[in-house]
């Protein structure tokens, strides 16, 4: 796909870019407008709508890939695998200037490791490390051997997987700083009674598993605060399960769109909370939380080969534990009500997060305002010079 344009004979350069899940999607739309603005660029790969709307046509349905969990990944084994080699064989047959992997490591490992075979002189630039340093933390040193830079979109991880013996990493910043403004303008002051959020997750299994035991907690904080307005930001993908969980609440809280969610952010007085992104959105604004997880019984056995002591992104970026988390059957609907209380009214509990939170907003904005941007100019200089170190200087 090199191609010379215009008098200066500039050449175009080609990046395939894949995308595992709904996540990756939006972090490879930014990045495809981020390329754009930098560069004279030709993108192809895998994505899904958001991609789509940048331009992307995509190998294959990005549906193919969308699934999580353990029993999930299974069921779909055969179907994942042909995707791999799809993927393998038509990035070797056409090689691009740079390869870039975004997030869904099981998939796009997999897909690096065939094209480094084949192809090894190929950049390869790994957007969103992989979570090395909560679990198999061996992946970290095999890495080096299919992926040229990873890409970090938390603080920690650079360090981390210099600790492991990883790639080269450079914390480019969370894609959540492009809008960091909507959650949390500065100068704009809380109302003094603001609702509870509750957040039950993104994916129907999650809100399956939490959505009953929400609706206890809720049921007790309706008890303790009889004013108190809860309202549940609804992800429009599994609004038709979260309807049919709701109407086993005792207790039935306002149901907000996308569109009025920062808002319901900037407004909140506490949260109750899935474990994932979500808590790190929360931090931003200010907004204290409980958070809890549950994962199938088979996928719980494998906790014993998690690494770190937290699994909620707040914390583990302050480096300490202000955010309460509740994981598997210690997310029982009483343990949640009595954190979420804790944070709605003003005392140590609140003070603590909301003392943590400063820390959190000065570490993920050390990268600077626009993680795209720095992303693109990486891929780019890899895009340009070939397999090197790059830098996100």
């Amino acid at each position: 796909m090199r191609a010379a344009r215009g008098r200066d004979c500039l050449e175009v350069k080609h990046i395939f870019l894949i995308a595992g899940e709904a996540s990756g999607d939006r972090l490879g739309a930014l990045l495809m407008r981020a390329l754009r603005r930098a560069g004279d660029v030709v993108v192809s790969g895998v994505g899904g709508e958001e991609m789509a709307r940048e331009g992307l046509n995509s190998l294959f349905p990005f549906g193919d890939l969308a699934v999580m969990g353990l029993l999930p990944v299974l069921a779909r084994l055969p179907r994942l695998v042909r995707r791999i080699e799809e993927t393998a064989r038509a990035i070797i047959a056409d090689p691009p200037d740079c390869l870039v992997l975004i997030d869904a490591p099981d998939f796009t490992h997999r897909v690096a490791r065939r094209v480094r075979a084949a192809r090894p002189d190929l950049p390869i630039v790994d957007y969103v490390c992989p979570t090395v340093w909560a679990w198999r933390p061996g992946r970290a040193r095999r890495m080096r051997a299919y992926v040229d830079h990873v890409l970090a979109v938390l603080p920690f991880e650079p360090d981390a997987l210099a600790r492991l013996g990883g790639p080269p990493c450079d914390y480019v910043g969370h894609p959540l700083i492009e809008h960091i403004d909507m959650l949390a303008p500065i100068g704009v002051e809380k109302p003094a009674e603001g609702p509870l959020l509750i957040l039950p997750g993104s994916r129907r299994a999650e809100i399956r598993r939490m959505m009953p035991v929400y609706g206890q907690a809720a049921g007790i904080l309706a008890r303790e605060f009889p004013a108190l307005d809860m309202a549940i930001p609804v992800v429009p993908h599994v609004e038709a399960v979260l309807r049919e969980e709701l109407s086993h609440w005792p207790v039935k809280p306002r149901l907000l769109s996308q569109q009025e969610k920062f808002s319901a952010f900037r407004a909140a007085r506490a949260a109750l909370v899935t474990s994932g992104v979500a808590t790190l959105e929360l931090a931003l604004a200010d907004v204290p939380m409980a958070v809890g997880y549950r994962v199938a019984p088979i996928e719980s056995l494998l906790r014993f080969l998690v690494t770190v002591d937290s699994i909620v992104l707040p914390n583990l970026i302050v480096g300490s534990r202000p955010v309460p988390e509740f994981f598997q059957g210690a997310a029982a609907p009483g343990a949640l009500a009595d954190a979420v209380s804790a944070v709605l009214r003003e005392g140590p509990s609140r003070s603590a997060q909301l003392n943590a939170f400063k820390v959190l907003r000065t570490r993920i904005l050390s990268a600077g305002a626009e993680p795209s941007a720095r992303a693109a100019r990486i891929v780019l200089g890899y895009a340009d010079s070939g397999r090197r170190v790059g830098t996100a200087n």
